[in-house]
């Protein structure tokens, strides 16, 4: 069973039992002229792939089953597709490049009042719906690596986007009554990438664990309160905690 949603613009169907690297952001971390450009682009890619049928053919019919069951990005060719992600990742970078450039911003999730609900809500669903490997909470965005269960206790599947909408949304109203404020707290896009194989998962992880140290907030991982791992990494990779 799979769910569809749009994530950076382009159709995608989310999988139960999948892992997923994902960044989230606060609503004003980065100017939304800024990535202007690359979300124009992106859009034009996106209406390029979504033109292409099931024979491969900008514009052919596709029978409502196998829209179903077969995403657009599935269909179009696989240089149309690779241009596609090649922009994205460029977006991606810049996305990061912007957030880090941020230096004092309105709400600082980093500060006590603010990091305990947010690692309460991310910590909330462990052994429910997910198992969560390493998440990082940055003072103005969080990176969160962790495996979705195909099903929770009650046998219905668990999908992502309904995963960060509780996220999100609690994790919203925590901070506003902390900051004694009302409105938006994140942005309503979030950035996921489907962990491949071990290899990525080891990477993803490191990234974002190493995440306060390339920006400059501290010169070890460990001394950062926001940093949180089910285990620890080391040379040999992954390694579950006792």
């Amino acid at each position: 069973m799979k769910k569809e949603f749009y994530r950076h613009l382009l159709p995608h169907f989310q999988q139960p039992g999948q892992a997923y690297f994902v960044t989230w952001s606060l609503k004003d971390a980065v100017p939304k002229k800024a990535l202007k450009r690359y979300s124009r682009e992106l859009e034009m890619l996106r209406l390029q792939i979504k033109s292409y049928g099931a024979a491969g053919k900008p514009g052919a019919a596709v029978s409502e089953p196998l829209i179903k069951e077969m995403s657009d990005s599935e269909i179009a060719p696989p240089e149309l597709k690779k241009q596609y992600y090649s922009l994205r990742k460029k977006y991606i970078k810049a996305y990061d490049e912007l957030l880090a450039c941020d230096k004092n911003p309105k709400i600082n999730l980093s500060k006590p009042e603010n990091l305990q609900p947010v690692k309460e809500t991310l910590l909330f669903w462990i052994g429910i719906k997910l198992e969560a490997y390493a998440f990082c909470i940055m003072p103005n965005h969080v990176h969160w690596v962790f495996r979705l269960f195909e099903k929770d206790e009650k046998g219905k599947p668990v999908y992502l986007q309904d995963i960060m909408n509780s996220v999100k949304r609690y994790s919203a109203n925590q901070i506003n009554k902390v900051e004694n404020r009302k409105g938006s707290v994140w942005q309503s896009e979030s950035f996921d990438t489907t962990i491949r194989d071990e290899k990525h998962l080891y990477y993803a992880i490191e990234y974002t664990l190493n995440n306060p140290v390339a920006a400059g907030l501290v010169k070890s991982r460990e001394d950062w309160p926001g940093n949180w791992c089910s285990g620890f990494i080391g040379s040999s990779g992954l390694r579950t905690a006792d």
